[in-house]
């Protein structure tokens, strides 16, 4: 059954070579960047969240001529980040709540 509603999943490696799947949530681009929101998709990685409304905020950058993610360090940045994309989040989320009610 093809499911064209389905999550859209993207596979990080990381510096071990450890390879980790996550569920993009969204996707912001600003004059900072471009940003993507990823909640991981596999228990072992679910469990190492703070909490479990948590997600990441990975910065697209350009290395060696290929568009890789990386963690943002700066923290005002990523408290900008979080802010923008949480609103966005709530956004969906009553967007989604008002449609059921139609």
């Amino acid at each position: 059954m093809n499911n064209k509603y389905s999550a859209d999943l993207i596979t990080l490696i990381d510096d071990e070579g450890n390879e980790h799947s996550f569920e993009i949530l969204d996707v912001i681009e600003n004059d900072d960047g471009c940003f993507y929101a990823l909640l991981p998709n596999n228990e072992s990685d679910i469990n190492n969240l703070a909490t479990d409304d948590s997600y990441y905020i990975f910065e697209v950058i350009d290395e060696n001529g290929e568009q890789v993610l990386a963690e943002v360090e700066d923290d005002i940045l990523l408290k900008k980040l979080a802010n923008s994309f949480e609103a966005r989040f709530e956004d969906m989320y009553s967007h989604n709540e008002n449609t059921k009610n139609l």
